[in-house]
């Protein structure tokens, strides 16, 4: 029983940090455009690469 008194904080703290970066990710922008992301791996551009 007193490994919880050292594991409650730490999952807390663990999913306190999750939920920063989510956060963090949704407030920079890393959802904005997902059609184009879906649509990236279909342009081929192997061409200009190779230059």
């Amino acid at each position: 029983m007193n490994v919880l008194i050292y594991l409650i904080p730490v999952a807390l703290f663990l999913g306190g940090l999750g939920l920063a970066a989510f956060l963090w990710s949704l407030k920079t922008g890393q959802y904005e455009d997902l059609d184009g992301a879906a649509n990236r791996i279909l342009i081929d551009d192997e061409d200009e690469d190779r230059s």
